[in-house]
């Protein structure tokens, strides 16, 4: 059984190849997932890492950073990417990292966090699409948040540059 828990520096290369696995061959992948955390971490922007670990090493990692909106609303964070181990994919791993994600960041005062991806994955978190968001030209139904506190945020939101180096 795993446990989560924030990353550490001898972390940073299983998470690197976890996600890599994680992502090979997906539809939706860009290829550059694993290099968008280490970005995020170089870049100090890694706001929260968690993994998922068991006695067999680091089985899940899901990664929280910054995003900013063109409304000024701020004290929101963007999930992604999170991954799991190809041999470990729907088996709940995923969930519990972005549910201790969340459940963390309400607890330090953030005011939501936003997700691009399967409407019908994220909702069950409490994500949901609000036409008043937008993310670049990405369809608005894959574009969703979630508040924890304050009135929701209207306009662009711009994730941290780091997305956009690799």
């Amino acid at each position: 059984m795993f446990h989560i828990r924030p990353e550490t520096a001898a972390d940073t290369d299983a998470i690197r190849a976890l996600t890599a696995a994680a992502f090979a061959g997906a539809p939706h992948s860009s290829g550059t997932e694993a290099a968008i955390i280490d970005a995020l971490r170089a870049a100090g922007a890694l706001t929260l890492s968690l993994v998922a670990a068991e006695a067999g090493g680091i089985v899940g990692h899901a990664a929280f950073s910054p995003v900013t909106c063109s409304s000024g609303a701020s004290g929101w964070f963007g999930l992604g990417p999170v991954s799991a181990r190809p041999d470990r994919q729907r088996a709940g791993v995923g969930q519990a990292l972005i549910r201790t994600g969340l459940a963390t960041l309400r607890d330090q005062g953030a005011a939501g966090c936003v997700v691009l991806g399967d409407p019908r994955y994220y909702g069950r978190f409490g994500f949901a699409c609000d036409p008043a968001l937008r993310y670049g030209d990405v369809p608005q139904e894959y574009f969703q948040r979630i508040v924890f506190r304050g009135p929701p945020p209207a306009g662009e939101i711009t994730y941290h540059p780091s997305f956009d180096s690799v």
